[in-house]
């Protein structure tokens, strides 16, 4: 009989991420305590957050712990196939990078000593915004109960993305407003 594969993510370490996302102000300093706190508590090689850009159609690394920058330089993830695990919503484990198909630079994960990596969508409502990625030297294998905590703070992340975004957005409207001659703001008060 195989032994069960022994969970790591705790209610302690949920309890603190999740107060993590629902109180920090700061979306680049909460990304990067995220990709940290996720390295250690699994004891991965490293962790990253990227999210998507719909006008590129590619993602874009905005947090991560234990890659290196020649890694995070490698070039454009491209998210091209409406088929994609990307857009299936769905964490993928990839246990090879270097002989799957939908790797696209098994090389590069070669040199950085990756062998194995596990992606989680982080989603809003129904739209994914982008991904959480563990990177390990050799196959990632997680409790069910971790991949559900996971799945859950990912989700939290993704509405913490959008409210940080349309905040960004009003403020650069206000911004704008405030810059208009005081004759163009007589008609909108």
């Amino acid at each position: 009989m195989e032994n069960p594969v022994e969970r790591k993510f705790h209610l302690r370490e949920f309890k603190t991420i999740s107060h993590a996302i629902s109180t920090y102000e700061d979306l680049p300093l909460l990304l990067k305590h995220i990709v940290e706190g996720l390295t250690r508590t699994f004891k991965i090689k490293g962790c990253c957050v990227l999210l998507y850009d719909e006008r590129e159609k590619q993602l874009f690394c905005m947090a991560s712990y234990g890659i290196s920058n020649g890694y995070l330089t490698k070039g454009p993830i491209f998210v091209d196939n409406q088929q994609s695990s990307f857009f299936t919503g769905e964490p993928v484990f990839v246990n090879n990078l270097q002989n799957d198909p939908r790797i696209q630079y098994p090389e590069t994960a070669a040199k950085e000593g990756f062998v194995a990596l596990a992606s989680f969508p982080i989603k809003y409502r129904d739209t994914i915004v982008g991904l959480t990625r563990f990177y390990h030297d050799h196959s990632i294998t997680l409790h069910e109960d971790d991949v559900d905590s996971i799945c859950i703070l990912a989700q939290h992340l993704g509405l913490v993305i959008e409210n940080n975004g349309m905040r960004n957005c009003i403020e650069e409207v206000r911004a704008a407003f405030e810059n208009l001659p005081l004759r163009l703001l007589k008609g909108l008060q």
